[in-house]
């Protein structure tokens, strides 16, 4: 049985429909300012940048961008864009829409926020309660706090899809991924079958069916469809006129980039992937955005009650991070936190078949970077585009108050390392 406590919105916030989105990013930007008592972002190494797209295209991908936004008054906006959007030569614009993979996740955090806020679930309790019957078994005892922590012992279900032996890439994508329907349900009974990994809460393991999960809470206890929420929740508000959730519907509609997905055989050639029907990964993954829409929805959300998506005390619950085997890389409710040499940043990434994209904020929301590639099944290309994080949040000179950077002493510090989510 449910434990839902009551169906009233309880947060303080007040949600807003589109006409109000003007005085909302008002007030964000007015958050960041008041945020930025202290010292403002470094400078943006342009160059260094640009070097780091050069490096993402060198190892493999047709384009690349890089869209750095200041919401702290200062200005010094930047976009540099590299290369092509398709193997035709089109040229990369960071205009373009693409699929923004695990930054799906940022989204469906924000609901399942938002529902603990008006007292619809309770993260510290089973989230079996809170799930259609028979989703999980009932001696499955991980919290929902757990499972958007990625503490909770859930089997990743995409390693069934995609990790067959002696399997290419591609040719999984075409047997199981680009045409296949899945439902949510059956994506969780795959995990399921594998029985729980470790002991809730004992360790971290990225599993992209801890947010399929997240997704069919959403569901369960709203009684409408995911996409429905999330657009009425959080893309009509804050008018993400370029964001859309359409599984199983397999196009990406307006201008887009072509997403390809590289081969595990490298003699072979770029496998265009950018049509497909994303049931596999779902509301772990499967959001359309634009580098603009990002900026505008982590501002938003790093904005608090003033950006209109999750309260304050909200706010102050998902930055809470814990650490990953992963050197500098922390994880907390729907959101990453990387360490880089002149601070801490959050956000989130996503990696999806043919698209990379990195979409990251300074702590209040003064700067956000938004990084992105049209390749995947690649390592040196995420790495590449990794590498771009750096120089756009930390500048040329600086790699803490007053100490000076030297590429040659300081290159370990410096270099952020790829996150462990290499799919999604």
């Amino acid at each position: 049985m449910s434990r839902r406590r009551n169906l009233r919105d309880t947060s303080g916030v007040r949600w807003m429909g589109p006409v109000a989105v003007a005085a909302v990013m008002t007030l964000v930007a007015g958050a960041a300012t008041a945020a930025s008592a202290e010292p403002a972002p470094a400078v943006p190494d342009a160059s260094g940048v640009r070097a780091a797209l050069q490096r993402t295209m060198e190892a493999g991908a047709p384009g690349a961008f890089a869209v750095i936004r200041n919401h702290d008054g200062r200005g010094g906006d930047q976009t540099v864009a590299l290369g092509a959007a398709d193997l035709d030569g089109r040229p990369m614009d960071a205009g373009l829409r693409f699929r923004v993979g695990s930054n799906s996740k940022a989204f469906a955090s924000v609901l399942v926020m938002r529902l603990a806020e008006q007292g619809r679930i309770d993260l510290d309790e089973p989230l079996r309660d809170f799930l259609p019957e028979g989703t999980l078994p009932l001696d499955w005892q991980m919290t929902g706090r757990q499972v958007m922590q990625h503490r909770a012992g859930v089997y990743d279900h995409t390693d069934d899809l995609l990790e067959h032996t002696g399997e290419e890439t591609t040719a999984a994508f075409e047997q199981r991924i680009r045409d296949n329907v899945y439902e949510p349900a059956d994506l969780v009974a795959m995990s399921v079958k594998h029985g729980p990994q470790s002991t809730p809460g004992a360790r971290y393991a990225y599993s992209n069916t801890d947010y399929v999960l997240m997704g069919l809470a959403v569901e369960h206890l709203t009684g409408r469809p995911y996409a429905d929420v999330l657009r009425e929740w959080i893309i009509e508000p804050l008018r993400l006129r370029q964001t859309s959730f359409v599984v199983p519907r397999k196009a990406i509609d307006g201008p887009h980039a072509t997403g390809y997905l590289t081969n595990d055989d490298r003699s072979k050639p770029l496998l265009d992937s950018t049509e497909q029907t994303a049931s596999w990964i779902w509301s772990a993954g499967a959001v359309i955005s634009t580098a603009e829409d990002l900026d505008r929805f982590l501002t938003a959300l790093l904005a608090g009650s003033a950006g209109g998506l999750v309260s304050d005390g909200s706010l102050r619950q998902m930055p809470r991070v814990l650490p990953t085997p992963t050197a500098k890389i922390s994880y907390g409710l729907g959101v990453r936190e990387i360490s880089l040499s002149c601070g801490k940043v959050l956000g989130h990434g996503g990696i999806v078949q043919g698209y990379q994209t990195q979409s990251f904020s300074t702590p209040h929301g003064e700067r956000t970077v938004v990084v992105f590639a049209n390749a995947s099944n690649n390592g040196a290309v995420t790495q590449g585009l990794m590498g771009a994080l750096e120089p756009a949040f930390c500048g040329k000179h600086t790699r803490g108050p007053g100490r000076p950077f030297t590429e040659d002493t300081d290159r370990n510090d410096t270099t952020v390392p790829v996150v462990e989510d290499t799919r999604v």
